[in-house]
């Protein structure tokens, strides 16, 4: 019987899975992460189920798929419409603490919180317009030029983190301790290193630009130029090529955004020290999604690539084993019952149906047999776009009729060989198809998801004023105003 604990539950956003010095990246400084490593479980299989903000979010708050909980883009939030790991921890008499970005509709919902410190959520509750026009593809205009943009600075983001971590120092201080006959749960969620890029400049210069690689197969004549991936290409502005000055100025960005998240995370695990809290504290890492970077000609998330889909995912407390890895794949649904499990909520005969796995379940040995259903309904996918992982295999299913994609993450770890097309793996092809069908039905599902785009476009004023009116690039930071391009 696990032992109910607090838990410290920290989230980023856009912090890809290979961008750690505990992941093995030789350049990345990420010091107090890799010391939670160390002290922890790291699973080096996580993914989300959504490669986008809002869905995503969604289904880490409520442990259910993108399609079952219909957030099916930055448009479709979560607004408390199915319960979530905070209101079953409220009905239980524990307390559920948010601060920093949600991204949810608006504070007004019940969102499963006592309460939410300094949020952000989508734009005036209705969020990107731009990202649900889909056929045909629109190009945003501001991605790339905040790839363009990268570099040393300081922006609303960085203020934000800096107001996150401080306003989550002073709640451990201050209020953690108040019915401590309870355990809690305290989301911290900072925005870095989602763009834009811009990173303090004494992190940016920990990354000269000569000691940055550029990233692999990113030329036109060496990447991948699949249907499926060029509609993500134009979307995001990216079908040609940067410079290599430039390709390595924005990796030198988010390798110092992802410094400064380390920094103010060494601080919210310094507090739980200097307050006594870690004895009786459990804490997880993770972000929502990945950040391509660049690798395979690939920009921002969405795609099913492991950059853009694969996420770190860390647990550690006193309870739990110590420098050890998983190599059982996860995903952001399992974060649900590891919280009701963790804190000691009672359980429901409907648990039982969801498809998450408490991690610390995972993290003491259980291995499942599974495989993680990750999908994508906007934002550079034409029509519904899914992944299914599986053992080492990794396949990806386009509804728009363009050829599935196929990889051996074990002989292929930087998916530079598609199988898709090699006749030697069509059995293969039809057993991961099949395996896809056992989640959903994807033909239904996609129309389900469009049907509703449609509807939320016409809400907006239509395609055309909607395309006319351009994109922010990002969610604003509370107090900002979104800037359209």
């Amino acid at each position: 019987m696990t032992k109910p604990m607090n838990l410290l539950f920290i989230f980023s956003d856009q912090h890809n899975r290979p961008s750690s010095g505990c992941y093995g990246n030789p350049i990345v400084k990420t010091p107090n992460l890799d010391r939670l490593a160390e002290n922890g479980t790291v699973f080096r299989n996580a993914y989300c189920n959504g490669p986008i903000c809002v869905p995503s979010r969604g289904s880490m708050a409520t442990g259910m798929s993108v399609n079952k909980l219909e957030t099916w883009d930055n448009c479709s939030p979560y607004f408390g419409q199915m319960p979530s790991w905070g209101h079953r921890m409220i009905a239980d008499g524990k307390r559920a603490i948010s601060i920093g970005k949600l991204h949810y509709r608006e504070t007004s919902d019940s969102n499963g919180f006592d309460e939410e410190i300094i949020p952000m959520h989508i734009i005036q509750g209705v969020g990107m317009l731009f990202t649900i026009c889909r056929n045909p593809m629109p190009t945003q205009k501001k991605f790339s030029w905040l790839v363009e943009n990268s570099g040393a600075g300081n922006s609303t983001y960085l203020q934000y983190d800096n107001d996150i971590t401080n306003k989550a120092i002073e709640w451990l201080e201050k209020e953690a301790t108040k019915n401590s006959d309870q355990p809690w749960t305290l989301f911290v969620s900072l925005v870095c290193p989602h763009p834009p890029w811009v990173a303090p400049e004494r992190f940016f210069n920990l990354y000269p630009a000569e000691e940055i690689p550029l990233p692999i197969a990113y030329s036109e004549t060496e990447r991948s130029m699949h249907q499926g991936l060029e509609d993500f290409r134009r979307f995001f502005g990216v079908q040609g090529t940067f410079e290599n000055d430039v390709l390595k100025k924005v990796t030198s960005a988010y390798y110092g955004m992802i410094s400064y998240l380390d920094e103010n995370i060494g601080k919210l695990l310094g507090t739980l020290e200097k307050t006594g809290l870690s004895g009786n504290t459990r804490v997880i890492y993770s972000s929502d999604h990945g950040e391509s970077m660049g690798q395979k000609g690939m920009f921002s998330k969405c795609n099913m690539y492991e950059e853009s889909v694969g996420i770190p995912m860390i647990i550690s407390g006193p309870d739990l084993p110590q420098g050890q890895e998983v190599n059982t794949p996860t995903q952001l649904m399992d974060i649900f019952p590891t919280i009701l499990e963790a804190t000691g909520v009672t359980a429901k005969d409907e648990d039982q149906e969801l498809e998450g796995r408490s991690l610390l379940s995972l993290a003491q040995g259980e291995t499942p047999g599974r495989s993680i259903l990750s999908e994508q309904h906007s934002a550079g996918a034409k029509s519904a776009v899914y992944m299914i992982r599986k053992g080492k295999w990794k396949y990806v299913h386009y509804v728009e009729g363009y050829p599935s994609q196929l990889f051996n993450l074990e002989e292929d770890p930087n998916e530079l060989s598609d199988l898709g097309t090699n006749p030697d793996c069509s059995n293969q092809l039809v057993v991961m198809e099949q395996e896809l069908r056992t989640h959903l039905d994807p033909e239904k599902v996609d129309q389900k998801a469009k049907d509703k785009q449609a509807e939320r476009l016409e809400l907006g004023g239509g395609m055309e004023a909607v395309l006319a009116k351009g994109s922010p690039g990002y969610t604003p930071a509370p107090g900002e105003e979104p800037e359209y391009m």
